[in-house]
């Protein structure tokens, strides 16, 4: 079998020197909080680690940088499940995102999807998912005998290493809250208020209390469930961000060297509802700047309703049925409210160096967040404010717009009857109506720990998951001869022989299967390219080229324990989308189920490392079918109702073709 060789990603293969953040002091903490397990982030994923650590017993910290659980769904204002037919037919999901899609359908009297959408089986309202995920939190809780300590608008400031720098020993947050006669939370948008969340000192707008997590016995673990890999960045460990090089493993790349500034697009998403009379839209003042870049995007989708009814999460009233471009939905009716969240809308989409939202480690190190003390949270704050525009002329756009970038004229009327929903008790929970924090697609993904056949480290990457049909000329034009017989190779599966003798025309018929599954996930590999000029909204501007070459259908994949095992540091997993992947299949291993699973394999790993005693590296370090304790690990995930593999997807069974 031929060794996979991995290239590194462009200039983030890290290999460093730990100096134990330990040696400097940060200011005294406010109190001290001890945990078996600390989850940073309280998105699907961060809360599938905690309910799953909560049934188990144990003590679980949960850290937000909002203060509502539920990320995608409540804080990102995504709540709308993306979902694959075939698995969803089935209903083969981790038990607690089944728990949740029930509680979702309880809470609604029945009613899975309360806004009748068309992209989703359930669409709901943002503010209601957060209630639904704390109270299945404390159910857990309860059952389990566990504890759960919540720590809501809380940033995670510093991670204390021992002096080998191999173990996290503690970890420093910031918890903030409005000052005495300051205006309530998620009353300025992100943009204004994150860099002061990240200062230990009080505000004119924030109270800060500083908390220092620690061990509850003699050891404990750390999980990134951040939604840009903040701890991943902030540890600095290896991991790579935005387009890998093109290689035989990841041969759709749009770069042949790489583009760590090309991450996918993130959006800030606002709820409108429906009117029976006009509404007064003035223009904002920022909008002839952003007016250049939305659109339908395609003639089969520039239809006002159609837009509008794709993510509805509130239909009080059916309205009549209609069907534009191929798709059937139901007529607005006054009430309705629909969430927004569009390639050629409200996604921004920067792409270049002057621009991109999450540094990377050369930016982090120039700007002093690798410093003692020094970490921001990663992000560039002023391309979230210009987002934020952006989301609000899109707004704009849709009810007074005439102009289509993509469509030209004459496609695109004004659709005055409908408002923007603002306010605290608004859908999104924010007086400026916007998402408290933006939907992020992807973020800094680790890579894993060497091993056999992954001598760089692990990664799963485009071809363990595409249906890519790899015989299309394109990639013996652009791949080395040597690197394409390596792509012939790679897919060709039990074909292998045929291909090393010169056969070719062999295409993979079902993913990798990896004997370290500890999760499952099925989704397009879904792009929202970032742009390829600077500012992203520029007139003209096109996609970064050969950007959506890399989407399509996968085959069902697996979530690998490798994957969460980052480099260097023993007692630390990540759950999400910085798990070790490639920036190909990093775009279907990002959506609802996938995050939940991904968390309940981060949180069950930290559970059984405890009891056994063990690091999570030690079940992987050896050949994977003579590891006893993985096995284990395995069989306590299907035993607890958290799946490892689809049904009929072995060995024995390669083709998945009816997948879908």
């Amino acid at each position: 079998m031929m060794l996979r060789r991995f290239l590194p990603i462009f200039s983030l293969f890290l290999t460093i020197t730990n100096v134990p953040t330990s040696a400097f002091a940060s200011p005294p903490p406010d109190e001290t909080v001890t945990c078996d397990i600390f989850v940073a982030g309280g998105g699907l994923a961060g809360a599938a680690s905690a309910y799953e650590g909560l049934l188990a017993g144990k003590t679980v910290c949960v850290t937000e940088l909002t203060d509502w659980l539920g990320g995608q769904i409540s804080s990102q204002g995504t709540s709308a499940l993306d979902e694959r037919s075939t698995q969803r037919q089935l209903l083969y999901y981790p038990r607690g995102y089944l728990e949740l899609r029930n509680r979702i359908q309880k809470f609604y009297d029945g009613d899975l999807n309360p806004g009748d959408c068309w992209v989703s089986a359930s669409c709901f309202i943002p503010a209601d998912a957060h209630q639904i995920l704390t109270e299945q939190l404390l159910a857990a809780e309860k059952e389990g005998n566990g504890t759960l300590k919540w720590f809501p608008s809380t940033v995670v400031k510093a991670l204390n290493r021992n002096a080998t720098g191999n173990i996290i020993t503690s970890v420093t947050a910031i918890q903030h809250q409005p000052a005495t006669g300051a205006p309530p939370l998620n009353t300025n948008p992100l943009s204004e208020t994150i860099e002061d969340w990240y200062r230990y000192e009080d505000s004119d707008r924030f109270e800060k209390t500083i908390i220092r997590f620690i061990a509850k016995a003699s050891n404990w673990y750390v999980i990134d469930a951040t939604e840009t890999g903040e701890l991943v960045g902030l540890s600095d460990v290896p991991y790579g961000l935005g387009i890998d090089p093109r290689s035989y493993l990841e041969p759709s790349s749009a770069s042949e060297t790489g583009d760590p500034y090309c991450t996918q697009g993130f959006t800030y998403t606002f709820a409108m509802e429906a009117t029976e009379t006009p509404q007064f839209h003035p223009e904002p003042p920022f909008y002839e700047k952003y007016e250049p870049y939305y659109s339908y995007e395609l003639e089969r989708l520039a239809s006002f309703d159609l837009v509008f009814t794709y993510r509805r999460i509130w239909s009080p009233e059916a309205g009549e049925r209609d069907r534009f471009g191929g798709i059937g939905f139901t007529v607005p009716t006054v009430g309705d409210i629909s969430m927004q969240n569009w390639t050629w809308g409200n996604d921004y989409r920067p792409g270049t160096e002057k621009d991109n939202l999450i540094y990377t480690r050369e930016q982090l190190e120039a700007n002093g967040q690798l410093a003692p003390d020094g970490w921001q949270g990663g992000l560039r704050v002023e391309t979230l404010g210009y987002g934020e525009e952006h989301a609000l002329g899109f707004f704009h756009w849709l009810v007074a717009g005439t102009t289509d970038s993509q469509l030209g004229e004459g496609v695109k009327e004004p659709h005055p009857n409908y408002k923007f929903l603002s306010g605290l008790d608004s859908p999104m929970g924010t007086e400026h109506g916007l998402s408290k924090y933006p939907y992020m697609r992807e973020g800094r993904r680790i890579i894993g720990r060497s091993g056999y056949g992954y001598p760089d480290g692990f990664t799963v990457s485009e071809v363990d998951i595409s249906r890519k049909d790899y015989t299309d000329p394109y990639y013996q034009e652009v791949l080395s001869e040597e690197a394409y017989q390596n792509l012939q190779q790679e897919v060709a599966g039990r074909d292998t022989f045929d291909v090393i003798m010169g056969e070719t025309g062999k295409n993979r018929t079902r993913s990798r299967i990896y004997p370290d599954s500890v999760g499952i996930a099925h989704y397009a590999i879904d792009f929202h390219p970032c742009m390829t000029e600077h500012p992203p909204e520029k007139p003209g501007n096109t996609e970064k080229e050969g950007e959506r070459r890399g989407a399509g259908l996968p085959y069902p994949f697996q979530i690998p324990l490798r994957a969460l095992i980052p480099q260097e540091i023993d007692n630390f997993l990540i759950a999400g989308k910085s798990i070790a992947t490639s920036h190909i299949a990093a775009a279907a291993y990002r959506v609802h189920s996938f995050e939940w699973s991904s968390g309940v394999a981060a949180g069950t790993t930290a559970v059984f490392a405890l009891d056994n005693d063990l690091f999570p590296y030690q079940l992987v370090d050896e050949q994977l079918i003579k590891e006893k304790q993985l096995q284990e690990l395995r069989q306590l995930l299907e035993a607890n109702g958290n799946p490892t593999t689809f049904p009929n997807t072995s060995i024995f069974n390669n083709d998945w073709q009816d997948w879908r």
